[in-house]
């Protein structure tokens, strides 16, 4: 499994090739954004434990989702930012296979709590009064098990195909950090086996939790419809906007990295989607949840005047 290592021990990774000054500007601003997202996640994760109103099973997964964006970054941002201010991007064997594991495991991570969430505003819309019994603190601690567990289940099963390859190809990532497309082209074997897996995982991780999704809001769309009362109605479609956004901008990027046909300046394409996916997105989930709804925004507002007295 291990004999890969002898051809190749280290990856280069080739990031964007911009100049100096370029690079220096971007490692600047990528910290600011950095830093703003870990707090911000972070933020959200303290309130949701701080605020007894906030333990719900909406919440509950939200709090996974925080953690998850914030391992995330912290997986795939400090090494991009360390390469933009140093001549020196090679990474190791080890620490660049561990990287696409991570990678691999929270992305599914992520795309499983969404799901969750969904399944949780089908029952608070289509079965209001059964709610509090159907979304017990059992059914969603296993749930999340669940997800986490089947996420890096899958990971393990791409990192135990990818270690049996040789690496013999080049050393030079074209990409941010280790993701599973770029090291699988460096493989110097056929590799139609691990394409094949990698094909049955993207209908896994993207094309299946989608479409229970699109089953779940379909169900939501029609009760929302039946509500007499325009105010009902509005309140109801309130409750899934900020999970709508969220979901919308996870599988809209990650169905434009994975699933668009080859193209010359593909892989460019893919650097700015995955910097988008990486960095922005975990960023733009707490915003999300925090500015279009009042529960967090009260929490927030709780916590606040609390540390003011």
């Amino acid at each position: 499994m291990w004999g890969n290592q002898s051809l190749t021990t280290e990856f280069v990774l080739l990031g964007f090739q911009l100049s100096a000054e370029t690079e220096v500007l971007l490692f600047w601003v990528f910290s600011l954004l950095y830093t703003f997202s870990l707090l911000a996640n972070g933020m959200i994760f303290v309130l949701i434990c701080l605020d007894q109103r906030l333990h719900t099973p909406m919440y509950y997964f939200l709090s996974h989702l925080a953690i998850i964006d914030m391992s995330y970054m912290s997986n795939n941002v400090p090494k991009m930012l360390a390469n933009l201010v140093t001549q020196n991007r090679a990474i190791s064997f080890v620490p660049c296979i561990t990287q696409t594991f991570l990678y691999l495991g929270l992305a599914a991570t992520e795309c499983l709590i969404l799901v969750a969430m969904s399944y949780d505003r089908y029952v608070a819309i289509c079965h209001p009064l059964h709610y509090t019994v159907i979304m017990s603190w059992t059914l969603c601690s296993v749930l999340a098990t669940v997800c986490w567990s089947c996420a890096f289940v899958l990971s393990l099963i791409h990192m135990l195909l990818l270690l049996r390859l040789p690496f013999c190809r080049s050393r030079q990532v074209n990409h941010l950090f280790c993701e599973i497309l770029s090291v699988l082209k460096l493989a110097c074997a056929d590799t139609w086996l691990n394409k094949l897996v990698l094909f049955a995982a993207s209908i896994f991780v993207l094309v299946g939790p989608l479409c229970l999704m699109l089953v779940s809001y379909i169900h939501i769309l029609w009760a929302i419809l039946k509500i007499q009362s325009g105010e009902g109605r509005r309140k109801a479609f309130s409750t899934c906007s900020s999970h709508l956004c969220v979901v919308g901008l996870f599988f809209g990027i990650a169905m434009v990295v994975y699933m668009v046909p080859d193209s010359s300046q593909r892989e460019e394409k893919e650097k700015l989607l995955s910097l988008f996916h990486s960095l922005f997105n975990p960023m733009l989930n707490p915003l999300i949840y925090s500015l279009r709804n009042a529960q967090v925004k009260d929490a927030l507002c709780r916590v606040l005047q609390v540390r003011s007295r």
